[in-house]
């Protein structure tokens, strides 16, 4: 039996520039559970496999990821299931390479609400985006 309430699932492709990021922003989650961290590499042609390693190397909690360098590109889809598939946890969470989350208690809002909501199956957040002039914009937001 696993003491893993939480895979993380991260699905990345030539993400370099934003993969740290992303790891950072799981890293400091702050839980009263263990989760994990599934980062399934789809061959990427940039240094996203270099700068992976060395967060695994490096960062005290490099020993939550579980990761993939998958040798042949598998494709976005075939690459997210596969990495479903890995997951030891009750719940799973999604952030891809390229995503960072900004709340360090997402995970654990997230996980009390499934808790104290039996019924659902799915919940998220609000989203915000991004481009790469720095514009922002909103592409999910909460409604009650």
């Amino acid at each position: 039996m696993s003491d893993i309430t939480v895979s993380v699932v991260m699905i990345t492709y030539n993400h370099e520039k934003f993969i740290k990021e992303a790891l950072e922003s799981i890293f400091s989650q702050k839980t009263n559970f263990q989760y994990e961290i599934i980062i399934s590499n789809d061959s990427s042609t940039d240094n996203t496999d270099e700068v992976i390693k060395k967060i695994i190397d490096k960062n005290e909690n490099g020993s939550l990821i579980n990761y993939t360098n998958h040798h042949k590109n598998k494709g976005m889809i075939p690459n997210f299931l596969w990495s479903i598939q890995q997951a030891k946890g009750k719940y799973i969470a999604l952030c891809e390479g390229d995503d960072y989350w900004i709340d360090e208690l997402k995970l654990q809002k997230q996980y009390d609400y499934l808790l104290s909501m039996p019924d659902v199956n799915i919940c998220f957040t609000a989203a915000k985006t991004i481009d790469h002039k720095g514009r922002f914009g909103v592409i999910a937001n909460h409604s009650k």
